[in-house]
């Protein structure tokens, strides 16, 4: 089975996430913790006055809000992401939507509704991230504050713990056992994101860093290796121009007069021919030809005008 595409599915889901969460922190604000609300120590509120059902309704919605978000889950599969259904995902989607029936159920109110509203909050911003990076790669440009989103996570879950402390140190009358298990949860919660948040930030960037660092300097010798070949390939151009325009340079009267210095060198060398003409003989060959040559002429003058010389003879 290939991956579904459901880009358009994911958007419009996390906007909806964006919009339920923004609604969810507002109401938490107009139904106690604007409203008469103590950060220090709150309990629940049990009777059936506005405010105090106001709050119960939205602890229900609350309740809901966890079950649609197994709908991360299930996109995870569906595009066969399952790399991203990490330890921390398949915790948070399975003990969350317990939590918040338990709260529901025994304590819709009082303190156990201050880490809903710092979570709405921080879905408000985790959403819209997921949004913004489901839109493709036109808005990843917007996505540099990924770090930070998870550092905000990271504070939520010390508040939560802050809070829980407090109210069992300070001896407040919000159940005890309540806030025990919200203790561990949020501690658990802060392990399980600081592991993520060093695996990620604090790891990662120094190998990258380093690739980064060999990748510059591999760039910077070729760049050096390449202005050094320009270098010297200018340089024996720029030679070779200079002695070109040396000798285009040089005077009419220089050009003259290598002429002739030319020419008066071939008219001192003897030419081919004439090397062939007049072969150098040893000497006492020469002198014998000599002599043949005298005897010829007087046997000429010996032998009659009318009768052709044996010379002529031999010749024709």
């Amino acid at each position: 089975r290939k991956p579904m595409d459901l880009r358009r599915v994911i958007i419009f889901y996390n906007l909806f996430q964006v919009l339920l969460s923004g609604y969810m922190f507002y109401e938490h604000l107009m139904a106690g913790w604007l409203r008469g609300y103590s950060f220090s120590c709150q309990t629940v509120d049990y009777d059936d006055g506005p405010l105090s059902r106001r709050m119960f309704n939205l602890c229900y919605v609350y309740y809901l809000s966890k079950l649609t978000e197994f709908a991360d889950t299930v996109f995870f599969v569906l595009r066969k992401k399952q790399s991203q259904i990490t330890d921390l995902h398949v915790y948070h989607h399975s003990l969350t939507p317990m939590e918040a029936w338990i709260l529901t159920k025994f304590i819709a109110g009082g303190n156990a509704t201050f880490p809903n509203i710092i979570n709405n909050f921080v879905h408000v911003l985790m959403y819209f991230y997921y949004m913004l990076s489901a839109m493709g790669p036109r808005y990843q440009k917007y996505l540099w504050w990924k770090k930070y989103m998870t550092e905000v996570q990271i504070i939520q879950f010390i508040l939560c713990i802050g809070h829980c402390i407090n109210a069992l140190v300070t001896g407040c009358p919000f159940p005890r056992f309540i806030s025990t298990l919200l203790l561990i949860n949020a501690s658990i919660f802060l392990a399980l994101f600081m592991n993520f948040y060093i695996q990620s930030y604090k790891r990662r960037p120094k190998a990258v860093m380093a690739g980064s660092t060999v990748e510059k300097v591999e760039e910077a010798a070729k760049n050096e290796s390449v202005e050094a070949k320009e270098v010297n390939n200018n340089t024996v151009e720029s030679v070779e121009l200079l002695e070109k325009q040396d000798k285009s340079e040089d005077s009419p009267v220089e050009e003259l007069k290598h002429a002739e210095e030319v020419s008066e060198e071939a008219c001192e060398e003897p030419s081919v021919v004439e090397e062939l003409a007049e072969p150098a003989l040893p000497k006492d060959v020469t002198e014998a030809v000599e002599g043949l040559r005298q005897r010829i002429v007087t046997l000429e003058e010996l032998i009659p005008e009318d009768r052709p010389s044996r010379v002529e003879e031999v010749t024709k």
